[in-house]
């Protein structure tokens, strides 16, 4: 099996060393008789996608020159939520390329439990977008302020249906109002 072997280090100013973790993942590719065909290496912080190596992984992926992604842990791997984990991981098997964590057995898209670990990993994402949305909600609550987009006043809305029926249009009557026309078209 060809392997991308992925690490990452938040920064190399504290001591951290992605060897720590390269050395391991190689010992354990020798013992699995897996071909390590590239490794991605990245110091920066796993909460961005908007890292080198990463990205370079997903188009040599989109590419298949591997089989497989192997990476310490899923912190190692990133640390933007459980979402974007899942996308990830996602694109990945959109591109018929398995991945495994070293640290964590059964994330594991080449094992037998593949469809339960992407289950649960869906669940837990879904989970955290409705934690965000209720965060959200509370600090609203707390600070007494209204989501969405503000109400207009009625006399403004007569106004714009009458501009509308002048034959003007959603952008003319937004440019004169200085709205959108979306909003306007709320309201036509």
């Amino acid at each position: 099996m060809r392997v991308a072997i992925y690490a990452r280090i938040s920064t190399s100013n504290k001591g951290q060393d992605a060897d720590n973790q390269l050395l391991v993942l190689r010992e354990y590719c020798l013992q699995m008789n897996y071909k390590i065909v590239n490794e991605y290496v990245d110091e920066l912080s796993g909460g961005t996608s908007d890292r080198p190596s990463f990205k370079k992984l997903f188009v040599d992926a989109s590419k298949r020159k591997f089989d497989l992604v192997l990476f310490w842990s899923l912190d190692r791997w990133t640390r933007e939520g459980t979402r974007a984990t899942i996308n990830y991981l996602q694109q990945l098997e959109s591109y018929r390329i398995g991945f495994k964590s070293y640290s964590e057995q059964y994330i594991d898209s080449c094992g037998i439990f593949k469809d339960v670990v992407i289950s649960l990993l869906s669940t837990l994402a879904a989970q955290e977008k409705l934690r965000i949305s209720e965060r959200v909600k509370a600090g609203l609550a707390r600070s007494n302020k209204k989501s969405g987009r503000p109400p207009i006043e009625s006399s403004l809305i007569d106004f714009i249906k009458q501009l509308k029926q002048e034959g003007k249009s959603n952008r003319a009557i937004g440019k004169e109002l200085k709205m959108s026309h979306s909003t306007v078209g709320l309201y036509v």
